[in-house]
């Protein structure tokens, strides 16, 4: 159970060119059908492609873009993306559970909101957790160990499937002399 993000942004951008293709070929044909100048001239267009050489630039740099594009829309839709849920521990049963990772960095900056932290600024990535809290002590010793055992807590609560390490960084402000 590995729910991964949906490709729209290269589905939207395709989908939107074609259109825009699509609207211009149907409102020159349409102004042919009305016996008016149509936008585009197929004359015109016939022409210039006819003229153009296979050595000319112009080809050359447009099937580079073509290719480059064709090429980046292949790999979108190959290469997987990062998983959008978190598998849970296995109880025994037949059912799977996990949790997405919004609700997963939102839990844990929660808890990593112990006395004296102000916020809490929490990444979930592979395999670690890494909170980044701000707090208005000037003298911070033992606030990152409150806040990692915290945030340890929570997640042996959550039971993950996988291990995450936590990394805590405290910011303060400067103290005045």
């Amino acid at each position: 159970m590995i729910r991964r993000p949906r490709r729209g942004i290269p589905a939207v951008l395709t989908a939107v060119v074609l259109l825009g293709v699509c609207v211009v070929v149907a409102v020159s044909v349409v102004q042919l059908l009305l016996d008016e100048p149509p936008l585009i001239s197929y004359d015109a267009v016939a022409g210039r492609i006819h003229q153009a050489q296979w050595t000319d630039l112009v080809p050359a740099i447009a099937g580079g873009v073509v290719a480059l594009v064709g090429l980046l829309l292949v790999l979108s839709a190959v290469v997987p993306g990062k998983s959008r849920i978190l598998v849970l521990t296995p109880d025994g049963s037949t059912t799977d559970a996990a949790i997405s990772r919004t609700s997963l960095r939102t839990t844990l900056r929660d808890a990593a909101k112990v006395d004296g932290v102000t916020n809490a600024v929490v990444t979930v990535r592979r395999g670690r957790v890494r909170t980044v809290v701000r707090t208005d002590r000037t003298i911070t010793d033992g606030l990152a160990d409150a806040v990692r055992a915290a945030v340890e807590q929570r997640l042996g609560h959550i039971g993950l499937a996988r291990h995450h390490d936590v990394t805590v960084k405290v910011k303060a402000p400067r103290s005045t002399p």
